[in-house]
Protein backbone atom coordinates (compact mmCIF):
# COMPACT_ATOMS: atom_id res chain seq x y z
CA UNK A 1 0.00 0.00 0.00
CA UNK A 2 1.39 3.34 -1.00
CA UNK A 3 1.47 6.40 1.21
CA UNK A 4 0.87 9.92 0.02
CA UNK A 5 4.49 10.45 -0.96
CA UNK A 6 4.23 7.61 -3.53
CA UNK A 7 6.46 5.23 -1.54
CA UNK A 8 5.43 1.64 -0.90
CA UNK A 9 4.94 0.38 2.59
CA UNK A 10 7.85 -1.31 4.41
CA UNK A 11 10.28 1.07 2.74
CA UNK A 12 10.19 -0.68 -0.70
CA UNK A 13 10.70 1.54 -3.74
CA UNK A 14 8.14 1.68 -6.51
CA UNK A 15 9.30 -0.57 -9.41
CA UNK A 16 7.68 1.88 -11.81
CA UNK A 17 9.62 4.80 -10.46
CA UNK A 18 12.24 6.24 -12.87
CA UNK A 19 15.84 5.16 -12.38
CA UNK A 20 17.93 8.01 -10.97
CA UNK A 21 19.80 9.91 -13.64
CA UNK A 22 23.15 9.17 -11.99
CA UNK A 23 22.59 5.40 -12.40
CA UNK A 24 21.65 5.79 -16.06
CA UNK A 25 24.81 7.78 -16.66
CA UNK A 26 26.85 5.09 -14.95
CA UNK A 27 25.55 2.36 -17.25
CA UNK A 28 25.98 4.52 -20.34
CA UNK A 29 29.61 5.05 -19.40
CA UNK A 30 30.31 1.30 -19.57
CA UNK A 31 31.27 1.17 -23.23
CA UNK A 32 32.50 -1.72 -25.34
CA UNK A 33 36.11 -0.60 -24.96
CA UNK A 34 35.74 -0.62 -21.17
CA UNK A 35 34.54 -4.22 -21.32
CA UNK A 36 37.39 -5.13 -23.66
CA UNK A 37 39.91 -3.51 -21.30
CA UNK A 38 38.45 -5.49 -18.41
CA UNK A 39 38.73 -8.72 -20.40
CA UNK A 40 42.31 -7.85 -21.35
CA UNK A 41 43.14 -7.25 -17.69
CA UNK A 42 41.70 -10.66 -16.77
CA UNK A 43 43.73 -12.36 -19.51
CA UNK A 44 46.87 -10.51 -18.40
CA UNK A 45 46.33 -11.62 -14.80
CA UNK A 46 45.93 -15.23 -15.91
CA UNK A 47 48.98 -15.00 -18.19
CA UNK A 48 51.17 -13.85 -15.30
CA UNK A 49 50.60 -17.20 -13.62
CA UNK A 50 52.61 -18.80 -16.45
CA UNK A 51 56.35 -18.05 -16.83
CA UNK A 52 57.56 -16.48 -20.07
CA UNK A 53 59.13 -19.86 -20.85
CA UNK A 54 57.85 -22.98 -19.10
CA UNK A 55 59.47 -26.29 -18.29
CA UNK A 56 59.79 -29.01 -20.91
CA UNK A 57 56.80 -31.36 -20.58
CA UNK A 58 55.74 -34.60 -22.28
CA UNK A 59 53.30 -34.08 -25.13
CA UNK A 60 50.77 -36.15 -23.20
CA UNK A 61 49.91 -33.04 -21.17
CA UNK A 62 48.10 -31.73 -24.25
CA UNK A 63 45.91 -34.82 -24.42
CA UNK A 64 45.04 -34.36 -20.74
CA UNK A 65 44.22 -30.71 -21.40
CA UNK A 66 41.71 -31.61 -24.13
CA UNK A 67 40.46 -34.83 -22.54
CA UNK A 68 36.85 -33.65 -22.41
CA UNK A 69 37.12 -31.45 -25.48
CA UNK A 70 37.01 -31.85 -29.24
CA UNK A 71 37.52 -35.43 -30.49
CA UNK A 72 39.21 -33.98 -33.57
CA UNK A 73 41.83 -32.27 -31.40
CA UNK A 74 42.42 -35.44 -29.41
CA UNK A 75 43.01 -37.39 -32.61
CA UNK A 76 45.36 -34.71 -33.89
CA UNK A 77 47.32 -34.76 -30.64
CA UNK A 78 47.69 -38.52 -31.05
CA UNK A 79 49.01 -38.00 -34.59
CA UNK A 80 51.29 -35.24 -33.31
CA UNK A 81 52.70 -37.66 -30.76
CA UNK A 82 53.98 -39.95 -33.50
CA UNK A 83 56.67 -37.41 -34.37
CA UNK A 84 56.95 -35.02 -31.43
CA UNK A 85 57.65 -35.98 -27.85
CA UNK A 86 57.69 -32.80 -25.78
CA UNK A 87 56.30 -29.30 -25.50
CA UNK A 88 57.51 -26.18 -23.73
CA UNK A 89 54.80 -23.65 -23.01
CA UNK A 90 55.15 -19.90 -23.37
CA UNK A 91 53.20 -17.14 -21.67
CA UNK A 92 50.13 -16.10 -23.64
CA UNK A 93 50.73 -12.36 -23.49
CA UNK A 94 50.81 -11.53 -27.20
CA UNK A 95 54.58 -12.01 -27.34
CA UNK A 96 54.50 -15.82 -27.32
CA UNK A 97 55.79 -16.24 -30.88
CA UNK A 98 58.86 -14.09 -30.27
CA UNK A 99 59.56 -15.60 -26.83
CA UNK A 100 59.20 -19.11 -28.22
CA UNK A 101 61.47 -18.32 -31.16
CA UNK A 102 64.04 -16.71 -28.85
CA UNK A 103 64.34 -19.68 -26.52
CA UNK A 104 64.18 -22.36 -29.21
CA UNK A 105 66.84 -20.69 -31.35
CA UNK A 106 69.25 -20.03 -28.47
CA UNK A 107 68.68 -23.57 -27.19
CA UNK A 108 69.56 -24.89 -30.64
CA UNK A 109 72.85 -22.98 -30.63
CA UNK A 110 73.61 -24.13 -27.08
CA UNK A 111 73.09 -27.78 -28.01
CA UNK A 112 74.66 -27.74 -31.48
CA UNK A 113 77.55 -25.33 -30.81
CA UNK A 114 77.30 -24.37 -34.48
CA UNK A 115 79.78 -21.49 -34.72
CA UNK A 116 79.11 -21.11 -38.45
CA UNK A 117 75.44 -20.45 -37.67
CA UNK A 118 76.36 -17.93 -34.99
CA UNK A 119 78.64 -16.08 -37.42
CA UNK A 120 76.00 -16.16 -40.14
CA UNK A 121 73.16 -14.82 -38.02
CA UNK A 122 75.47 -12.17 -36.53
CA UNK A 123 76.14 -10.93 -40.06
CA UNK A 124 72.40 -10.79 -40.72
CA UNK A 125 71.83 -8.89 -37.48
CA UNK A 126 74.26 -6.24 -38.72
CA UNK A 127 72.30 -6.04 -41.99
CA UNK A 128 69.10 -5.55 -39.96
CA UNK A 129 70.79 -2.71 -38.09
CA UNK A 130 71.71 -1.08 -41.40
CA UNK A 131 68.14 -1.53 -42.65
CA UNK A 132 66.72 0.35 -39.66
CA UNK A 133 69.27 3.12 -40.06
CA UNK A 134 68.41 3.45 -43.77
CA UNK A 135 64.72 3.66 -42.83
CA UNK A 136 65.47 6.63 -40.58
CA UNK A 137 65.44 5.00 -37.14
CA UNK A 138 67.76 6.68 -34.66
CA UNK A 139 70.33 4.27 -33.21
CA UNK A 140 69.26 4.96 -29.62
CA UNK A 141 65.76 3.58 -30.33
CA UNK A 142 66.98 0.04 -31.00
CA UNK A 143 70.69 -0.28 -30.12
CA UNK A 144 70.21 -1.66 -26.60
CA UNK A 145 67.90 -4.40 -27.91
CA UNK A 146 70.41 -5.44 -30.57
CA UNK A 147 73.29 -5.44 -28.10
CA UNK A 148 71.44 -7.65 -25.63
CA UNK A 149 70.47 -10.21 -28.28
CA UNK A 150 74.08 -10.49 -29.48
CA UNK A 151 75.18 -10.83 -25.86
CA UNK A 152 72.74 -13.72 -25.31
CA UNK A 153 73.80 -15.32 -28.59
CA UNK A 154 77.45 -15.27 -27.54
CA UNK A 155 76.61 -16.58 -24.07
CA UNK A 156 75.31 -19.91 -25.37
CA UNK A 157 78.60 -20.58 -27.17
CA UNK A 158 80.62 -22.65 -24.71
CA UNK A 159 84.25 -22.24 -23.68
CA UNK A 160 84.10 -18.57 -22.72
CA UNK A 161 84.02 -16.78 -19.39
CA UNK A 162 80.53 -15.52 -20.24
CA UNK A 163 79.18 -18.93 -21.34
CA UNK A 164 75.98 -20.14 -19.68
CA UNK A 165 74.40 -23.54 -19.07
CA UNK A 166 70.98 -24.73 -20.23
CA UNK A 167 69.52 -24.07 -16.77
CA UNK A 168 70.88 -20.53 -16.90
CA UNK A 169 69.32 -20.05 -20.34
CA UNK A 170 65.94 -20.99 -18.87
CA UNK A 171 66.45 -18.57 -15.98
CA UNK A 172 67.44 -15.73 -18.31
CA UNK A 173 64.47 -16.44 -20.57
CA UNK A 174 62.19 -15.98 -17.56
CA UNK A 175 63.81 -12.69 -16.60
CA UNK A 176 61.50 -9.95 -17.85
CA UNK A 177 64.28 -7.40 -18.26
CA UNK A 178 66.08 -9.76 -20.64
CA UNK A 179 63.10 -11.42 -22.33
CA UNK A 180 61.28 -8.17 -23.12
CA UNK A 181 64.40 -6.57 -24.59
CA UNK A 182 64.97 -9.50 -26.91
CA UNK A 183 61.30 -9.48 -27.92
CA UNK A 184 61.76 -5.82 -28.84
CA UNK A 185 64.86 -6.74 -30.83
CA UNK A 186 62.79 -9.22 -32.84
CA UNK A 187 59.99 -6.70 -33.28
CA UNK A 188 62.36 -4.07 -34.68
CA UNK A 189 63.97 -6.63 -36.99
CA UNK A 190 60.53 -7.76 -38.19
CA UNK A 191 59.31 -4.22 -38.73
CA UNK A 192 62.45 -3.25 -40.62
CA UNK A 193 62.16 -6.25 -42.94
CA UNK A 194 58.48 -5.55 -43.68
CA UNK A 195 59.21 -1.91 -44.48
CA UNK A 196 62.28 -2.75 -46.53
CA UNK A 197 60.21 -5.09 -48.70
CA UNK A 198 56.95 -3.18 -48.47
CA UNK A 199 55.83 -4.07 -52.01
CA UNK A 200 56.10 -7.77 -51.19
CA UNK A 201 54.29 -7.59 -47.84
CA UNK A 202 51.63 -4.98 -48.69
CA UNK A 203 49.13 -7.40 -50.35
CA UNK A 204 49.26 -9.69 -47.30
CA UNK A 205 48.78 -6.76 -44.94
CA UNK A 206 45.80 -5.48 -46.91
CA UNK A 207 44.29 -8.95 -46.77
CA UNK A 208 44.58 -8.98 -42.96
CA UNK A 209 43.37 -5.47 -42.17
CA UNK A 210 40.51 -3.24 -43.21
CA UNK A 211 42.22 -2.68 -46.57
CA UNK A 212 43.13 0.89 -45.63
CA UNK A 213 46.17 0.36 -43.40
CA UNK A 214 49.51 1.21 -44.95
CA UNK A 215 52.65 -0.83 -44.31
CA UNK A 216 53.89 1.97 -42.07
CA UNK A 217 50.67 1.97 -40.04
CA UNK A 218 50.66 -1.82 -39.78
CA UNK A 219 54.20 -1.87 -38.40
CA UNK A 220 53.45 0.94 -35.99
CA UNK A 221 50.28 -0.64 -34.61
CA UNK A 222 50.72 -4.40 -35.07
CA UNK A 223 54.45 -5.19 -35.12
CA UNK A 224 56.52 -2.86 -32.96
CA UNK A 225 54.30 -2.59 -29.83
CA UNK A 226 54.74 -5.20 -27.11
CA UNK A 227 51.79 -7.54 -26.72
CA UNK A 228 50.69 -7.50 -30.35
CA UNK A 229 50.11 -11.02 -31.65
CA UNK A 230 52.05 -12.46 -34.58
CA UNK A 231 50.88 -14.19 -37.72
CA UNK A 232 52.35 -15.35 -41.03
CA UNK A 233 53.52 -11.84 -41.99
CA UNK A 234 55.57 -11.47 -38.81
CA UNK A 235 56.98 -14.99 -39.08
CA UNK A 236 57.93 -14.61 -42.74
CA UNK A 237 59.65 -11.28 -42.10
CA UNK A 238 61.64 -12.50 -39.09
CA UNK A 239 62.65 -15.74 -40.80
CA UNK A 240 63.82 -13.85 -43.89
CA UNK A 241 65.63 -11.11 -41.97
CA UNK A 242 67.65 -13.48 -39.77
CA UNK A 243 67.81 -16.33 -42.26
CA UNK A 244 66.39 -18.84 -39.77
CA UNK A 245 64.00 -21.55 -41.06
CA UNK A 246 60.90 -21.92 -38.86
CA UNK A 247 58.29 -24.68 -38.80
CA UNK A 248 54.82 -23.93 -37.45
CA UNK A 249 52.63 -26.95 -36.67
CA UNK A 250 48.91 -26.18 -36.53
CA UNK A 251 46.67 -27.75 -33.91
CA UNK A 252 43.10 -26.76 -34.74
CA UNK A 253 39.70 -28.31 -35.46
CA UNK A 254 39.97 -28.18 -39.24
CA UNK A 255 39.64 -31.55 -40.95
CA UNK A 256 38.27 -33.12 -44.11
CA UNK A 257 37.71 -36.56 -42.64
CA UNK A 258 37.37 -37.21 -38.92
CA UNK A 259 38.49 -40.81 -39.45
CA UNK A 260 41.74 -39.75 -41.13
CA UNK A 261 42.90 -36.55 -39.46
CA UNK A 262 46.21 -34.96 -40.35
CA UNK A 263 48.24 -32.29 -38.60
CA UNK A 264 49.21 -29.53 -40.99
CA UNK A 265 52.42 -27.55 -40.79
CA UNK A 266 54.08 -24.77 -42.73
CA UNK A 267 57.80 -24.26 -43.13
CA UNK A 268 58.95 -20.66 -43.36
CA UNK A 269 62.14 -20.92 -45.39
CA UNK A 270 64.22 -17.71 -45.65
CA UNK A 271 64.67 -16.06 -49.00
CA UNK A 272 67.92 -17.06 -50.72
CA UNK A 273 69.57 -13.71 -50.08
CA UNK A 274 69.81 -14.37 -46.34
CA UNK A 275 71.04 -17.95 -46.55
CA UNK A 276 74.74 -18.87 -46.65
CA UNK A 277 76.14 -20.00 -49.97
CA UNK A 278 76.33 -23.72 -50.72
CA UNK A 279 78.98 -25.37 -48.61
CA UNK A 280 79.46 -22.21 -46.57
CA UNK A 281 78.72 -23.34 -43.04
CA UNK A 282 77.64 -26.47 -41.24
CA UNK A 283 73.96 -25.64 -40.93
CA UNK A 284 71.32 -27.36 -43.00
CA UNK A 285 69.84 -24.12 -44.20
CA UNK A 286 66.48 -25.40 -45.40
CA UNK A 287 65.77 -27.60 -42.39
CA UNK A 288 63.71 -25.82 -39.69
CA UNK A 289 65.80 -24.84 -36.70
CA UNK A 290 62.80 -23.68 -34.66
CA UNK A 291 59.54 -25.65 -34.40
CA UNK A 292 56.50 -24.04 -32.81
CA UNK A 293 53.03 -25.41 -32.11
CA UNK A 294 50.26 -23.00 -33.03
CA UNK A 295 46.87 -23.12 -31.40
CA UNK A 296 44.52 -20.25 -32.30
CA UNK A 297 46.12 -17.14 -30.83
CA UNK A 298 49.09 -18.87 -29.19
CA UNK A 299 52.50 -20.44 -29.88
CA UNK A 300 54.40 -23.02 -27.82
CA UNK A 301 57.70 -24.80 -28.52
CA UNK A 302 57.66 -28.34 -29.92
CA UNK A 303 60.41 -30.97 -29.66
CA UNK A 304 60.97 -33.94 -31.92
CA UNK A 305 61.20 -37.37 -30.32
Amino acid sequence: MENEEGLQADGESDPKAPIPVSEVDAWENIRDDDIMQQQSAIRAEEAEKVPFIGDKEPLSVLAAEYESGSPILLKKIKVLGEKYGSIRRTRGDGNCFFRGFMFSYLEHILESQDQAEVDRVTTNVEKCRETLQALGYADFTFEDFFALFLEQLESVVQGKETSISHDELVIRSRDQSISDYIVMFFRFVTSGEIKRRSEFFEPFILGMTNATATVEQFCKSSVEPMGEESDHVHITALSDALGVPIRVVYLDRSTYDIDHVIVNHHDFIPSAGHLPSAGGGSSETTKPIVTLLYRPGHYDILYLK
